[in-house]
């Protein structure tokens, strides 16, 4: 409780005041300078402006192909690149059934109920499919019925 007391501000405020008003032919003088000094340099931070033109972005164009491919080449290349993100994505999804597994493994170990879990994510799984299903019909029946009058569809 005593260090309170020793940050309050009024015994300071007082003693400025006391101090401020002993006669003293140089204290306006003072206080003028002083506070000329603290404006200025406040003005100065707040005029200063800084206006920098922006950097000219760095285009680079990357050519990786061939530039004469036939129609034929291209869609054995996209082929080909299909193929591997599927390979790619069934590696992935590997990786997450087992981290899947693993996770029901401990939950059994610590006697955690794992298939309610499995059940209540399969359930909120269901629901936010049928909530995407209804949202891309409502949308659907909006474009057709826009389609027949002619007026664009409002976003609600």
């Amino acid at each position: 409780m005593r260090f309170l007391s020793r940050l309050n501000p009024t015994t300071g405020i007082q003693d400025f005041w006391s101090e401020f008003r002993r006669p003293n032919p140089h204290r306006w003088p003072i206080l003028g300078v002083s506070l000329a000094v603290t404006f200025a340099l406040f003005y100065g931070f707040v005029v200063e402006k800084w206006r920098v033109p922006p950097e000219q972005p760095k285009v680079i164009y990357i050519t990786t192909y061939a530039p004469h491919r036939t129609d034929a080449q291209i869609m054995a290349s996209n082929i080909a690149n299909q193929k591997e993100q599927d390979k790619l994505r069934a590696i992935q999804a590997k990786r997450q059934a087992d981290i899947a597994n693993m996770y029901r493994e401990l939950g059994r170990a610590t006697f955690v109920d794992v298939d309610a879990i499995d059940k209540q994510i399969a359930k909120d799984k269901a629901a936010e499919a049928a909530r995407k299903k209804a949202l891309v019909e409502r949308l659907e029946q909006q474009d057709r019925k826009s389609a027949d009058t002619g007026v664009a569809p409002t976003t609600r």
